[in-house]
């Protein structure tokens, strides 16, 4: 209207100013409009930390009592993305680099939404899923069998991951603008192996036949792109365990997912991503993510290289350690993030599938007292589950393994990502409910092709639950495969809980180490009421799950949600994409076939309820998606438990720290030698004296800093505690000592440039009375040639 008028008035005269000013308002109103935007949804990507205690705390997955976190590998995030009709549904995807969700932390997080945006996000469109990690903090779940080793409930880990999810949401939510998306998938060969393959040959052979492989080798990546800044962000669905570091590991760690989100988050910075039409090349890629040339994430701020010269050793040589100095919490924030503010984020996540059976330790398992590959039905050594172990591809480095499986879904990703066309169209939607699964009728085929019912069974673990897996064997005489139990171990079973012969039927062939289902003491061990959810984006959906499938459990309930949704005659479904997210909104272990239940390996083991668990998850997805087609809403008769009340915490706190007399806080203990010159791809280290880093957990900061002299002989950070190339290793000297120490390891990338470095330690120290300090302090400088 107003470009017309304006040419009213330029032909009375009113000159061309006036015209250049009414198309200039006419295309800030088409800017500033979403509703004049060709794009379909609005699109917002968030992430926040979530690293937790890196300290004292038991580490998630592997229910070892021993692996006690004692440092920091790389930092955790979740990462989120919303996508939203401009008048419409909305949906919200979160992915944790965590071992799994939690539904004590989904209940909390919905709350904090609730408050904040009303009835905007809520469990129907509301999605946290974990990548499986073995590598961090416990003792966030509120059933009793996951937090025994943790020493029961822990207040940071919790906390942590509820602030952090909420963030990273708050973030997406604040960054939605009119955006495109787009999918695409292809197949990753060498980045798992079936560990349970015995059980997988439980599975009709005609079933079988209609797979090349015993795993799913294929990814499926979305990709978000911002209709000014281009491509923001990806999220993947890709079924490999996060058992790539092992069960005597101590750093808190994302694992090969988290290590591949990393690498993929640096990649796009390095690219300029995001920024206006960016389109980026492969060139390159395959150096990229050598163990050498891993990019920085702080590398804008560090000048081209540098000659090294004697005049820089010299230079070098002249910076002595600094000494511990207290410093107000907030300015080590201010240090480390302050050169990334006001940058638009690249957000990518790598998130769990039916990974049930599948480990990324893919040169296979072999017993670790002679060489010799593993027992195939047992996973057994001479008649021992512990001597069996899976190899990663960079045995006997488990860092190594972690890279290589990382860096392989990361490649897969990248070329996904450039190579992506398929735009996504259609309707946003979802649908969810909360299902008794303690007590679930089930119809199921019977052999005449009719139909009868079955049920499920409350929670309950075999005996081969305890032999653990080829990637964390367990202890004693337990091995997998067991259907005939121990007398022994009934014994001390029926101390506990004897499971009664109603739930020893419905849950045979399984002998019951555990009836979690029925211990109630001090309160639920295990969850009987879950949550099942379908996410739909156009022509992606995505089934939510709270545990995790094997291969063939996931292959079922895809194809069957499949046939559902295309049995619609208005061909809106003709061409979906179906993935699966596992480890969604709780966590209720294993989820294998009838058949693989049968075989009792750890995974048929650990399905909690029952031979027919899967049959149910079948059913009351096909449910979900019949009313997604109709277009009706699901009811629900249940609610989770709340039991944060309830929760018993016997880890202890920190009493104080101290130091021997005459040092402070941050002073070096072990430095790095005087004058020295170190090559790219050696490792430098210096240790100082230090304070629990339960303290302050520093989230969003670091306890570790590689910093570099710039031209000003200033200090610039460089590299700190979420690089892949620093890590930050906490001690104690002895188990109770109130003293402790920090070493700092940073091993020198290919790329650094050249120059005068040196390393700086942030902590906090706890006195016995009065309040938590902050402290800093730095090594000698070094030389990097």
């Amino acid at each position: 209207m107003e470009a017309s008028s304006c040419l009213r008035y330029h032909v009375c005269g009113f000159g061309s100013r006036m015209i250049w000013l009414c198309l200039f308002l006419v295309l800030i109103l088409q800017s500033c409009s979403p509703a004049l935007s060709d794009s379909p949804y609005l699109v917002g990507m968030g992430s926040y930390d979530i690293t937790g205690p890196a300290a004292d705390v038991n580490m998630m997955g592997y229910a070892n009592t021993e692996q006690i976190a004692s440092g920091i590998h790389f930092r955790l995030k979740a990462r989120a993305f919303i996508v939203a009709e401009p008048n419409g549904k909305r949906v919200v995807f979160v992915n944790l680099d965590a071992c799994m969700a939690s539904q004590i932390v989904t209940i909390k997080v919905l709350e904090r939404l609730k408050a904040r945006y009303g009835d905007l996000y809520n469990e129907n469109n509301v999605a946290i899923s974990g990548i499986h990690t073995h590598a961090g903090p416990g003792g966030y779940l509120q059933y009793v069998v996951y937090i025994v080793t943790s020493l029961g409930f822990v207040r940071q880990s919790f906390d942590v991951l509820v602030d952090g999810i909420e963030q990273c949401i708050v973030e997406a939510h604040n960054n939605l603008r009119p955006g495109k998306i787009y999918v695409n998938k292809g197949d990753l060969l060498d980045a798992g192996v079936n560990r349970s393959p015995n059980a997988y040959l439980n599975n009709p052979a005609e079933e079988r036949s209609k797979y090349q492989y015993n795993v799913d080798k294929e990814m499926t990546l979305i990709k978000f792109v911002d209709d000014e800044l281009g491509p923001v962000g990806s999220f993947n669905w890709f079924a490999t365990h996060g058992t790539s570091m092992s069960r005597t590991n101590s750093l808190i760690s994302g694992d090969n997912k988290g290590a591949a989100a990393r690498f993929m988050e640096d990649w796009a910075e390095q690219n300029g991503i995001p920024k206006q039409g960016a389109h980026v090349s492969n060139d390159g890629l395959e150096s990229l993510h050598k163990i050498s040339e891993l990019p920085r994430r702080v590398s804008s701020i560090i000048p081209e290289p540098n000659e090294i010269t004697d005049d820089l050793v010299q230079l070098a040589s002249s910076y002595e350690a600094s000494g511990g100095r207290r410093l107000s919490g907030s300015s080590i924030t201010r240090r480390i993030r302050s050169t990334q503010q006001n940058k638009p984020k690249f957000v990518s996540a790598f998130c769990q599938s039916n990974c049930g059976d599948v480990s990324p330790n893919v040169l296979g398992t072999f017993c670790i007292d002679t060489g010799l590959p593993c027992d195939f039905n047992h996973s057994t050594c001479n008649g021992k589950n512990e001597l069996c172990y899976g190899r990663g591809p960079g045995y006997p480095d488990e860092f190594e393994s972690t890279r290589i499986i990382g860096n392989r879904q990361f490649l897969k990703a990248v070329d996904l990502f450039n190579s992506a066309s398929e735009e996504i169209q259609g309707r946003v939607d979802y649908r969810h409910t909360y299902l008794d699964f303690s007590q679930l009728e089930v119809n199921v085929p019977t052999s005449t092709g009719g139909q009868h019912v079955v049920k499920t069974c409350p929670a309950a673990m075999g005996f081969a639950f305890a032999a653990g897996t080829t990637d964390g064997p367990g202890a004693f005489d337990f091995q997998q495969g067991d259907v005939k139990g121990n007398p022994f171990w009934r014994l001390v079973r029926n101390l506990l809980k004897t499971p009664g012969k109603e739930q020893v039927d419905c849950q045979a062939p399984k002998p019951i180490l555990l009836d979690t289902g029925e211990m109630k003491e001090p309160y639920d061990w295990a969850p009987a009421i879950l949550p099942i959810q379908i996410i739909r984006i156009g022509q992606m959906v995505i089934l939510c799950v709270p545990g995790e499938f094997t291969t063939m459990a996931g292959r079922r309930l895809r194809d069957a949600v499949k046939k559902v949704l295309t049995t619609d005659n208005s061909g809106e479904f003709n061409d979906i994409h179906v993935v699966l997210a596992g480890l969604t909104n709780t966590y209720s272990q294993y989820i294998t076939t009838f058949e693989e239940y049968q075989i009792q390996r750890y995974e048929g083991a650990s399905t909690l309820y029952g031979p027919h668990t899967l049959s149910a998850y079948i059913q009351e997805f096909q449910k979900l998606a019949t009313a997604m087609l109709a277009n009706k809403e699901v009811p629900t008769n249940f609610q989770p438990p709340d039991m944060l009340d309830k929760q018993i915490g016997l880890l202890p706190g920190v009493m104080f720290d101290s130091t021997p007399p005459g040092v402070k806080f941050g002073d070096v203990s072990s430095d790095v030698p005087a004058s020295s010159t170190f090559r790219k791809g050696s490792t430098v280290n210096a240790t100082f004296y230090s304070a629990c880093p339960r303290n302050d957990l520093l989230t969003d900061s670091t306890f570790a800093l590689v910093e570099k002299l710039d031209g000003s002989n200033n200090w610039v950070p460089a590299y700190d505690d979420d690089d892949w190339s620093l890590r930050f290793k906490w001690s104690r000297p002895a188990k109770l000592s109130p003293r402790s120490f920090a070493t700092l390891e940073w091993t020198i990338p290919e790329d650094a440039p050249s120059g005068v470095y040196r390393l700086r330690h942030f902590g906090a120290s706890k006195p016995l009375f009065g309040s938590i300090k902050h402290f800093t302090g730095t090594s000698r400088a070094f030389a990097v040639r």
